[in-house]
């Protein structure tokens, strides 16, 4: 008997929608192991639009609802959106987002992306344990390392994933550990990890368990302490992070909006990178599953407010975006001949 695909079903609290309507936000994740790229947005009759198209192991993300940074298997993609302010295209999509620029880094493991105050695309280049911008001429430029790491080599000794702007430059970044061995950061799973400050080289925290997805908002620095399934926050006088809401899941990817967080939930795979970690026993003591899907967190009581779950065939998220006033996006792929045939004229230029 032949195996079945699994099917993908989404999900969603009674609410969540209408949280939505009432911001006038849409929402992207990547998916890390199956490849795709999510839009989430809401149709006419106000239930969700989903819509997705398939990039090679999609994973970093950023986006400021006209324009889309997205890291690929060795490419770094900038999508922009084509629809003119108030119009719609193919029956209501208010937004559709075509892949205009790739640069080729070479599998260099992108993680996270940001652009800074100057419009400078820097990403986490996870294989060089550094973070770095784009080159015209060659595969990436490096811009900073940690003190740790001795050179720059291709060896993913630290596992260096996460970059957060503070007023627009490049302030913080996770890593899973301070190992300068060539993929000696496995070895530091449960309690290696820490939070860096690029501008002064210091350890802002140290001890968590895999940390990923960095972000100031509101003059605070958030963080998602994977391992543990814990949100929470770092206090930087105190050099500790403060663990605030436990996700029933593997966490990386994280936006806010207004007085919101949205995080992203993975199922761990079955192997030695994710078993063994405080997750699975936060998971036990609350007699709950691993799940896949995001989680929205009020920040002014701390708890889990709405909620999109994924199941089938997609078992990883790595991140997620907020896309403002943005009701209903599309994409392109290129899967399909509709990158052919999707024509549009800039009309801003003359000799």
């Amino acid at each position: 008997m032949a195996a079945t695909t699994p099917q993908l079903e989404i999900t969603c609290s009674r609410q969540f929608p209408e949280w939505m309507a009432e911001r006038r936000v849409s929402l992207a994740f990547t998916t890390y192991q199956t490849g795709k790229l999510f839009l989430i947005g809401l149709q006419g009759n106000g239930r969700l639009s989903i819509f997705e198209r398939t990039f090679n192991r999609c994973m970093g993300l950023y986006g400021d609802g006209q324009t889309l940074w997205m890291s690929t298997l060795y490419q770094l993609w900038r999508l922009e959106n084509v629809v003119e302010s108030g119009q719609v295209v193919n029956e209501g999509y208010d937004r559709l987002y075509v892949p205009q620029v790739g640069y080729t880094t070479g599998d260099v493991d992108v993680h996270d992306i940001v652009v800074d105050d100057q419009g400078r695309v820097v990403f986490a280049n996870t294989l060089f344990n550094c973070l770095a911008t784009l080159s015209e001429t060659h595969s990436f430029a490096p811009l900073w390392k940690p003190p740790f790491i001795s050179k720059l080599a291709a060896e993913d000794r630290c596992h260096l994933n996460g970059v957060a702007l503070d007023q627009g430059k490049p302030r913080f970044v996770t890593t899973v550990s301070q190992s300068d061995v060539v993929d000696g950061w496995r070895d530091r799973r449960r309690d290696g990890g820490c939070v860096i400050d690029v501008e002064s080289n210091e350890i802002v925290t140290s001890g968590l368990s895999m940390p990923h997805s960095p972000r100031v908002y509101r003059d605070q620095l958030w963080l998602l302490n994977s391992g543990t399934g814990y949100f929470g926050r770092v206090d930087q006088a105190a050099g500790s992070f403060e663990p605030i809401t436990f996700c029933p899941g593997y966490l990386r990817g994280m936006a806010f909006t207004d007085d919101f967080a949205l995080v992203g939930l993975s199922r761990p795979r079955e192997n030695k990178t994710f078993t063994g970690l405080q997750l699975d026993d936060h998971l036990a003591e609350r007699d709950a599953d691993a799940r896949c899907g995001l989680q929205v967190i009020d920040l002014r009581t701390m708890d889990i407010v709405h909620w999109l779950r994924i199941e089938g065939v997609v078992a990883e998220l790595y991140d997620v975006v907020v896309l403002p006033n943005v009701m209903r996006p599309m994409l392109l792929g290129f899967k399909s001949d509709e990158i052919r045939r999707t024509l549009s004229i800039d009309d801003t230029t003359s000799l």
